[in-house]
This record gives structure tokens, sequence and C-alpha cells, in this order.
């Protein structure tokens, strides 16, 4: 069930209505019938998938907890470590293991042949994989102090229907004791929330879908273009992949706030970032700081001579790639990335002058675009030939400029496409201000919000691109 469909209207309303309808005692036994409802949806089978890391868990959890020998804490967490890490090798990176090994056998054995698994990757596994972890090594740590009694609340914790299969990733301390909350019907945070909720469709169905149609066509058929036009398809694809992974944190976060929950700010308008990792701290938050809390930390952070400090940054950044996917585009982009943070622990700008500043922003943002074309691109062939063709400068003209500037006028199967792609970033940088940057939204006189709020409306009705469209973070 996506956000942008009328089922889940249906859907939601329908949970709303009853949670608020029903005593505090009842309202988790809801959630969780719905979350299940609403990940089964898809395919009943995932839930098998999900109940049994969840059993793993909870068990698990409470076997860390209770045990009084420190290395018999630590064969409990290896065992949790191992029954999630192994479901998720097995689903997402099995058939990619025996690509890259078959090359091997076949050196020594000609006539060995490896047969691919028809394996259907559940969506939203890597998400909901790193919850349950954070929960056992929290636990193991000492950072949960007591683990949930209730197996039936920690199953909501795993499942919460908002930030199942996209994120944002909650940690266990933050969230299930909300579980455990009387909440009461609010007003404001509902409208607080159903504002977030309308924006996150805006940033979606408006901007993300409509510039898809555009980057799909260039990054699909990558050889029939060059020059501006992979430029052009590289910029959107950064607001695609921006707008359409914000919006769907928009739409969790506010969800979730409707119900009476806080999730934690998932994006904060990256690319104003003067650094790389400046923009990591403000691009999947969530992800990014259960990476450097679970993994960068424990192997040393920065608290270790320098080369050690280089190889933790890398190998972090490295395994961030191939958790978003089991292919050698997101490992080179996870790759990249972590060598532009050794870079800049290299080379510092000590005086920032306004001139500077902006100068930082464009460079951040020229090397996240560039990181972009591996991460979107189908192929390294795809992205090989992207790269050749975007630094060929025999390739640029001013006629196919003009295109691009004036696109209406040239009236071509994209102009319309692209006049409405300019006009919702156009929107999207004047709200993102006003939503994200000041926060004066909610100090805006009534009327003016009202008519905002009805503008944004209509124009996810006159100019979204309907056609059901998964959020792309779906596959990972």
């Amino acid at each position: 069930m996506l956000f942008n469909s009328f089922d889940f209207l249906v859907f939601f309303l329908f949970v709303v209505g009853t949670y608020f309808a029903l005593p505090h005692r009842f309202r988790w036994f809801l959630l969780l019938v719905a979350s299940y409802f609403f990940y089964g949806y898809w395919e009943p089978g995932y839930l098998l998938i999900i109940l049994f890391s969840t059993i793993i868990d909870f068990f698990l959890g409470r076997a860390i907890h209770f045990s009084t020998v420190k290395s018999r804490k630590r064969i409990f967490l290896y065992l949790s470590l191992l029954s999630n890490l192994s479901i998720l090798f097995f689903f997402k990176y099995f058939n990619f293991f025996l690509e890259n090994v078959t090359p091997i056998v076949h050196a020594v054995n000609p006539d060995y042949k490896f047969k691919m698994l028809e394996i259907l990757l559940p969506v939203g596994i890597s998400f909901y994989t790193f919850q349950t972890l954070s929960y056992s090594i929290d636990i193991y740590n000492g950072k949960i102090k007591q683990p949930e009694k209730k197996f039936g609340v920690f199953a909501l914790f795993v499942s919460f229907f908002p930030q199942l299969v996209a994120g944002p990733i909650e940690r266990a301390s933050n969230l299930l004791p909300q579980f455990h909350k009387q909440v009461r019907f609010d007003f404001n945070r509902i409208q607080s929330g159903i504002t977030l909720m309308l924006w996150g469709l805006f940033k979606k169905i408006v901007i993300a879908d409509r510039l898809a149609l555009i980057v799909n066509e260039i990054y699909n058929n990558p050889t029939e273009y060059h020059g501006y036009t992979l430029v052009i398809g590289t910029l959107f694809f950064a607001v695609q992949i921006y707008c359409d992974f914000s919006g769907y944190s928009d739409i969790a976060i506010g969800i979730a706030r409707v119900l009476g929950f806080d999730f934690m700010k998932n994006f904060r308008t990256p690319y104003f970032s003067k650094s790389i990792g400046e923009f990591w701290n403000r691009w999947h938050i969530s992800l990014s700081t259960w990476f450097r809390d679970y993994l960068y930390i424990p192997l040393g952070g920065n608290r270790v001579i320098k080369w050690r400090w280089y190889y933790n940054l890398f190998i972090t950044f490295l395994i961030s790639g191939l958790w978003h996917g089991a292919e050698w585009t997101f490992v080179i982009w996870g790759a990249f990335h972590g060598a532009l943070l050794i870079l800049e622990t290299l080379v510092k700008f000590e005086k920032k002058t306004h001139l500077i500043r902006i100068l930082l922003n464009f460079k951040t943002f020229f090397l996240v675009c560039v990181g972009w074309v591996f991460f979107r691109a189908n192929s390294l062939e795809d992205a090989s030939y992207i790269f050749r063709e975007l630094f060929n400068f025999n390739n640029y003209s001013l006629d196919q400029l003009s295109f691009y500037v004036i696109p209406v006028a040239k009236n071509t199967v994209f102009s319309v496409d692209f006049f409405l792609a300019y006009l919702g970033i156009l929107i999207l940088m004047i709200l993102e201000y006003l939503f994200l940057e000041k926060y004066k939204f909610f100090k805006l006189p009534y009327v003016l919000r009202t008519t905002m709020y009805v503008s944004v409306i209509v124009l996810i009705l006159v100019i979204g691109a309907f056609g059901k469209n998964e959020f792309i973070y779906f596959q990972f």
C-alpha cells in the first residue's frame, strides 16, 4: 500500500478514526493489526519474515538483559546479529554474491554452473532489520535499561506502519516508551501532522514523480543523450530523490504526529550543506546516525591513529553504499563519499567569507551530484558512458541549452514536463524555506495559511504526476 494512493487514504482515515475512538489500552493492538495489514497488502508472505525477526529479537533481547555472565550476553547478541544479517543477506545479497563468485568458480571448474534464485526482495527489509538490530545492541550496551515486556508492543515497534518500509529508522529508546503513553486528541498537533503529510505528498506527486518522467527517460537510455541533456537529467535526479525520500519521511512523520507519536527528523535542507560531512548530518539522518553509532564508533571513530580513522570513515561509507543495494554502482557511490570525507579532513578552509561559503555550497552540491550518477545509473557501463559525455565539452551547444531555458517555446514532447518541473522546483524552494529553514509557516496569518493549503491541494490534483509510483527507497 502506497502513501500516494486512494487505498491508503481510506486506510488512514479508518485507522485514525478508530484509534481515537478506542480506549488507550486497546490502541496498541489496533496499530499492530493495521501495521501488519499495511505490510501484508504488498505480499502476505512478507509477514512471516518480519514476524520471525520480531520473535528472534524479542526473546534474545530479554536473554541479553537477564544474563549475568558477560560472555553469555555476547553470545546472545551475536545470535541476534547473525540471524538478522543472515535474513538480509539471503534476500538482498545472495544472488549478487553468486554473480561475483561465478567467474572465480569457472576459472577452476568451467563446467560448474550456479543457479540464481528467484527471490522476491521484501519491501523495507533493510530498514526494519537495522531497527531490530539497534534494539539488541542497545540492550547489550546498557542504553536500554529494561527490555520490552509485551511481545505485541515490541512487534508494533518493529512493524509500525508509518515508518516500516522506508524509515526513519527509529531507536527503541525513543519509540517504545511512546506506545505506553496515553494520547489525547489535540487539534493543533493533528493539524501540524496533516500539513506535513500534505507537504510530503506535494514533494512526491508534483515534483519527484514529474521529474521521474524525464530522469527515467534519460537514465534508462543514456547512450541516446549527451551534453546538457545528461546534465539536466542528473540535476533533476538530485531534486527527484530528495523530494521522493524526504517526501516519504514527511508523510511518515506527519502520520505519526496525527496519532500522537514523535519521530526523529530525517532531512534538514541537505543541499545547503557546505561540506560532505555536513551533508551527511542533514541527509537521511536516521541512517547516517545509525552507521555512526553502531559501526563507525565501535570501529574506533576518530579516537584512533590517523590511518585507522581514515579506514573507519571509508569502511563505514562503503558498507553504507552496499546497504542501499546489491550493485557495484552503490558500492562505488559509498566509496566515493567515504573518499570525499577523508579528503575533507586533509583540506580545510580556515577563513570562511561569505563568498567562500557560497562556493563551498556549490562545490558540495556538485560533488553530491557526481555521486548521484553512480547511484542512479543502471550499470557501471551506463555510469561510465554518462561521465565520458558529461566531461566531453564538444557535446555542449547553445541550441541544446536554449531548449532547457525556454522548453515550452520549443514545442517538443518534454516541453510541458520541463515547464511543470521548473514550476515545482520553484515552489519547493519557496515553501522549503518556510517549512524547514525558518519555521515561519505556522506564524503566518490564518487566511494566508489556508490559502496555501488550498493551493497545494489544487497543485497536487492539477499538475501531479499520478501513476502510483513507488518511493525510490522502497527497493532498499
